[in-house]
């Protein structure tokens, strides 16, 4: 059951950050890659400033902010 939440709240968090940065979403997969991958990267970061998020809202506003990051560093790289 973990991996299908798991599944769920990255490709929404994907979902949301691709709304957020460039008005559209990335597809199912793409949103559930950025989703994931943001939620790790969200959870660095807020382990790093001494932030925790608990519960399944917890868990997407830290993957939905790690999405969005992940997206804008991206998007510096590539416009090099």
């Amino acid at each position: 059951m973990g991996l299908i939440l798991g599944l769920i709240i990255g490709g929404l968090a994907g979902w949301i950050a691709g709304n957020l940065t460039r008005g559209g979403g990335f597809g199912l997969l793409g949103n559930i890659v950025i989703g994931l991958v943001g939620g790790f990267l969200g959870g660095v970061v807020f382990g790093l400033i001494g932030l925790k998020s608990t519960g399944i809202i917890g868990s997407l506003v830290t993957s939905v902010a790690g999405a969005v990051l992940l997206i804008f560093i991206v998007g510096k790289i590539k416009k090099r």
